[in-house]
């Protein structure tokens, strides 16, 4: 029997051998695809890393593909430890830039929430490529162009979030196709046309249960949640989405009795194309109050009333006359004084000097700028394209993010006013103005600047290698920016201030020379107030804010600009110092941060950016006295730019000899940054 025993043994033997090296074999296997897996999903998220532009919470810094694991990265979420990417929670950041194309390589991603940021451009196709996505949250930000068809391809999600963006074009059929949506948010967009569905039958999400075909966003048995008020959404309202309330529908275009609180008529002709118009100018033979019986007393109420206003026209008009022919030398003021503001605006606009400044065509920019699809910036109040005219030249087109039905005759002088104060700026320090767009079909406000492809000032400081932004470079620039606020506050009459200044308003050239552009003016138009300039540049807030127009004359509001662009001047030459934020969460505020080093001249070697290989100690002391005078909370304590740059440019030598006698090999710093 234990002869028996040992010969089976020794014949099992080598098969229990070949099943663990086949277990063995198949955890390698694992082991390498989950790796393999990793670094593609760790090469997407870096992507998404670079095309963002700003991160003032760094909530990104601990992103670095050194180490190849993201799983232990802020906002991302692992299936397991070392395992794929399946969620990306990154709402309420405050990230700036585009969304990269690579997310769509994360295929096992079943969370993306990029909710309440920055984020600028269109929405990548390749999104609709991720089979087990569940949730796309991409709310509150500033997207703009068509919700992608190929969002169809999202078969697994089940809550589609866009609202609050800028979306424009057709909302896509193909969303009908996600069998599994359960919420659906595109209000607050620029959406046109209809939304797909059909008007053939009733619909309510129980009663479809099981349905396969497809007919826009009717055959959606789970569709409990959708919202697609204001837009500029025409037509009727689908049958089968009825079921939704109607305030998922109010603040569009629709001609349908289901509807509430729709858009006037003259903003939906205006804010969409012509279908609207269309719509707009046909009768609906079968709307229930399109033609009602008015009540005896009304119809009697409304002559009554008539009779009456005529009354006192004839009166009117008798009195004026006989006020006229007793005193003729009062007619043309009296007439002045009784015009309305509106009318006054009509006056003055369309001036004969706006007629001989450049004008372009919508359709020209929209050929240069690649169908508006070459997005380089956004705020509330505009969005930047780049573009490449006909003639060669690249050119910046600033674009108001404005439509007709909430422009004004006020919005228009001052657009019109500014862009007569931007053509008279010449100086090579302040970004060439091109010409601009004025169109109403559609409605365009546009301004076109010189181009230049060197990026901010702020993004060499904060973004790029500290050390191949040398210290030579950082002079150059210190310099050209204050002269050229020389030129725009002592040279000019009258004088121009920055609205916002800041290093993100300085852009640089192929040879760093800084060219300021005043992009920020728009915010001035679209809102009614404003925070002074120093408490933006400082961060605070208090009972000192300036209010334009609340007992301030405009040449008192001019000098504080002006003051402020001195106080904002000294807040960048710290930056190009130190090579620090304005402001950070964790540091808090640059100027408070710098001012006691500031006060002790034996202490501003610690104020100087680290990653500097050599810093000329005359040129720091020369910046830090100018600094402290800039930013002196008393305004009249403040110098004007033409001492202060004058204090530069005498204190600052950049001549090829003095940079040559600091270091022999400085020639070829000098060849590279002159």
């Amino acid at each position: 029997m234990t002869r028996h025993c040992a010969e089976a043994a020794a014949a099992t033997a080598p098969s229990l051998l070949r099943v663990l090296l086949a277990l063995h074999c198949g955890v390698l296997f694992l082991q390498c695809s989950a790796a393999s897996a990793m670094g593609g999903d760790v090469s997407a998220l870096m992507a998404f890393k670079r095309a963002i532009i700003e991160d003032p919470h760094s909530v990104l810094s601990d992103w670095t593909d050194a180490d190849g694991n993201a799983c232990d990265w802020r906002g991302v979420i692992c299936s397991a430890p070392q395992g794929s990417v399946i969620s990306l929670k990154l709402s309420n950041s405050s990230l700036k830039g585009f969304i990269a194309p690579e997310l769509g390589r994360l295929s096992f991603l079943q969370e993306l929430y990029l909710d309440h940021n920055l984020l600028f451009g269109t929405i990548p196709k390749l999104i609709g490529s991720l089979k087990n996505l569940r949730v796309l949250d991409l709310s509150v930000n500033r997207l703009t162009g068509p919700i992608p068809s190929e969002l169809g391809g999202l078969s697994s999600v089940s809550i589609v979030n866009f609202h609050s963006n800028g979306l424009t074009g057709n909302i896509p059929s193909e969303l009908g196709k996600l069998q599994n949506l359960v919420e659906l948010r595109l209000d607050r967009n620029r959406l046109k046309g209809s939304i797909p569905g059909s008007n053939t039958a009733s619909f309510s999400p129980a009663s479809n249960i099981g349905s396969t075909a497809h007919n826009g966003l009717c055959p959606s048995s789970r569709l409990y949640v959708a919202d697609f008020s204001y837009n500029f959404l025409v037509g009727k309202i689908p049958s089968c989405l009825k079921y939704l309330p109607r305030s998922s529908f109010q603040g569009n275009c629709f001609q349908d009795e289901y509807s509430v609180q729709q858009r006037p008529l003259q903003i939906c002709t205006s804010g969409s194309t012509g279908q609207q118009g269309v719509i707009y100018g046909s009768k609906h033979p079968g709307h229930k109050h399109e033609k009602m019986e008015q009540p005896i007393w009304l119809l009697a109420l409304e002559i009554a009333t008539g009779v009456l206003l005529v009354v006192f026209v004839i009166t009117g008009i008798v009195t004026a006359s006989r006020s006229c022919k007793l005193k003729p030398s009062i007619r043309i003021s009296s007439w002045n004084r009784s015009k309305s503001w509106s009318d006054e605006i009509t006056v003055l606009i369309d001036s004969d000097m706006l007629k001989s400044l450049p004008k372009l065509s919508r359709q020209e920019l929209e050929v240069a700028c690649e169908d508006f699809s070459n997005i380089i910036g956004s705020t509330p109040e505009t969005v930047v394209y780049k573009g490449t005219m006909k003639d060669g030249p690249e050119v910046s087109v600033i674009s108001l993010c404005a439509f007709e039905g909430h422009w004004t005759s006020h919005h228009e002088l001052f657009y019109q006013n500014k862009v007569i104060d931007l053509a008279r700026l010449n100086h090579e320090n302040i970004a060439k103005f091109l010409g601009y767009c004025r169109e109403s079909d559609p409605f365009s406000r546009m301004l076109v600047f010189e181009y230049a492809p060197n990026g901010t000032l702020f993004e060499h400081l904060h973004y790029g290698e500290g050390g191949q932004f040398s210290w030579l470079r950082r002079m150059k620039i210190a310099i050209g920016i204050a002269q050229g606020l020389r030129y725009l506050h002592t040279e000019l009459q009258p004088p121009f201030a920055i609205s916002e200044l800041n290093s993100n308003s300085v852009y640089v050239t192929e040879d760093f020379t800084p060219k300021l552009v005043d992009f920020e003016c728009w915010k001035m138009m679209f809102s009614r107030h404003s925070i002074s300039r120093d408490e933006k540049a400082r961060g605070h807030l208090n009972s000192k804010s300036s209010f334009p127009g609340h007992g301030d004359s405009a040449a008192d509001r001019q000098a504080d600009d002006i003051q402020a662009n001195t106080f904002a001047f000294g807040v960048i030459l710290l930056e190009i110092i130190s090579g620090r934020l304005p402001y950070c969460k964790d540091k808090g505020y640059l100027v408070d941060w710098a001012s006691k080093y500031l006060q002790q001249a034996e202490e501003i070697g610690k104020l100087v950016d680290p990653e500097l290989g050599s810093v000329r100690s005359e040129d720091l002391a020369v910046l830090c006295s100018v600094v402290s005078r800039c930013i002196d909370p008393d305004p009249s304590k403040r110098p004007s730019m033409q001492i202060i740059t004058g204090v530069l440019e005498n204190g600052i030598d950049l001549s090829a000899a003095a940079i040559l006698k600091e270091s022999s090999l400085a020639w070829a710093e000098l060849a590279l940054a002159l």
